[in-house]
């Protein structure tokens, strides 16, 4: 479904993304893991295309001079020269860390500007699916978003990228500060559309442990470079690999 390879993204003189392969295959859940500025939400950035439009807002202040470079393929086809909406509409789908859901709309108003890519029906549909799959939202809808907990914030959020009708959906940090019994809920829900919508998730982390069961492939990123893939039996078979991401 998505591959890119030899993605390299350069901020000045700081190289952000070093060489980096990686994929997400039809109905898989890939993960990524790493540190802290390790490069992952520059990955989701440059995959999504927002790094384009981020790389022309510096540009345009005066800013930071960022460079890309590298292929991206979706679906067989280079888009690597597509904006980002346009990537949208093709079906990759960014749902961003630290939720950045519109905090002075309702949850309806958040759900409803997330299906601006949705038919009419596709769009009723998809909102009775987001409010099935996490039901504590049902009671919040014409709640402001900045009222919400952050739990509750990352259930609108997943929501959202979901009434754009993903193909492939890109989770960034999602369990970002939340509790364990939250992550518990949003990891169950991940997987359940997975399964049920066949939509394929790439999904970054710091941590693996609470993304570990449901992962069927995962990268390791290491200062803006993947230094280790597999399956996930194959990375817990690695013993630092095991004590630096999974905790165990």
């Amino acid at each position: 479904m998505l591959e890119a390879s030899g993605l390299m993204v350069f901020y000045e003189n700081m190289l952000a993304l070093n060489n980096v392969r990686v994929r997400c295959d039809d109905n898989q859940i890939v993960g990524v893991f790493g540190a802290n500025s390790a490069g992952k939400s520059t990955l989701m950035y440059a995959l999504s295309g927002i790094m384009e439009d981020i790389k022309k807002k510096e540009a345009m202040a005066g800013g930071e001079r960022i460079t890309i470079m590298g292929e991206i393929r979706f679906m067989g086809q280079d888009i690597m020269a597509l904006k980002p909406s346009l990537r949208a509409k093709q079906g990759i789908v960014l749902c961003p860390e630290r939720r950045r859901i519109f905090s002075e709309s309702s949850v309806l108003e958040n759900l409803r500007i997330g299906g601006y890519l949705a038919t009419t029906s596709q769009a009723k549909e998809t909102m009775e699916y987001v409010f099935q799959i996490f039901p504590a939202l049902v009671k919040l809808k014409k709640r402001t978003g900045g009222f919400l907990s952050g739990g509750e914030q990352q259930m609108l959020a997943i929501g959202r990228a979901l009434m754009a009708q993903p193909k492939l959906l890109l989770l960034d940090e999602p369990l970002l500060g939340l509790s364990p019994l939250m992550q518990a809920i949003l990891i169950r829900g991940t997987k359940v559309i997975r399964d049920q919508r066949k939509i394929a998730v790439m999904v970054t982390e710091q941590y693996a442990r609470p993304v570990l069961p449901i992962v069927d492939y995962a990268f390791i990123l290491e200062n803006g470079a993947a230094v280790m893939e597999g399956t996930r039996d194959e990375l817990l078979s690695n013993p630092d690999i095991r004590s630096a991401y999974f905790g165990v």
